[in-house]
């Protein structure tokens, strides 16, 4: 027994820890910027994307807009997340096709794999968890969706009926929901980076890792001006 977990120790060591490598930069990453935005509310984009959202429901409903605002406004949203959700199916049909050709692929895929296992079952490991990101983008933009569609009932509700429920600030908290879920599928897109590079060695994960990081830095960032304006 303890062989054999000497063996898997050694075999795989290389892999586990890019893994965890790579999973622990994500999170140090998304946990700097929950601190940062707890410092300062439009430090990112999604931040001030909250805050727009939540103006934007409230002007809609309380100053007598067209309907036909709101509607194609949601609309456009809808159309983006079922296009991103449409394209995690396609995505899961070709992770299932790759696993079923794995024994033919599987070499071609280490040529360049210097450091990792070789293993068909960890291979199979690595399609599983890229399978199942796919699941979670594919399950998260369909709630986008979901959402959205009720948003689209109750934020033309009458302002004038004064309802307990279907209120701004109510209605703003489910759109803003729906934007939790989009961006949740759009961080399940990112991750795919790293797992796919998984499959070609493990120090490819890592490099990955941090290229992506470097990435996300820049285009969650929110422009400084609104920070600035913010302050004042």
């Amino acid at each position: 027994m303890n062989d054999a977990f000497s063996w898997l120790a050694n075999e795989f060591s290389n892999d586990f820890f890019s893994f965890i490598l790579s999973l622990s930069l994500l999170a140090l990453y998304h946990a700097y910027l929950r601190y940062k935005v707890s410092k300062n509310p439009t430090y990112t984009v999604q931040a001030v994307n909250i805050l727009a959202r939540t103006v934007w429901v409230e002007v809609m409903m309380k100053a007598g807009k067209p309907d036909v605002i709101p509607v194609q406004t949601l609309r456009n949203s809808t159309m983006a997340a079922t296009f991103l959700a449409s394209t995690a199916v396609l995505l899961i049909m070709g992770v299932l096709t790759l696993s079923g050709q794995s024994n033919n692929l599987e070499s071609t895929w280490h040529v360049l794999n210097a450091y990792g296992a070789k293993h068909t079952q960890l291979w199979l490991v690595k399609l599983l968890l890229l399978l199942l990101d796919f699941f979670v983008a594919f399950f998260s933009f369909s709630m986008a969706v979901r959402i959205y569609n009720h948003v689209g009932y109750m934020i033309n509700v009458p302002y004038s009926l004064d309802h307990k429920v279907i209120s701004p600030r109510h209605v703003a908290l489910h759109l803003n929901r729906g934007g939790n879920y989009y961006y949740i599928g759009m961080r399940a897109y990112y991750l795919s980076v790293p797992l796919v590079f998984w499959l070609f060695g493990p120090h490819f994960m890592v490099i990955a890792t941090l290229l992506l990081i470097a990435v996300l830095y820049r285009i969650d960032r929110a422009p400084k001006v609104l920070a600035d304006d913010y302050r004042e």
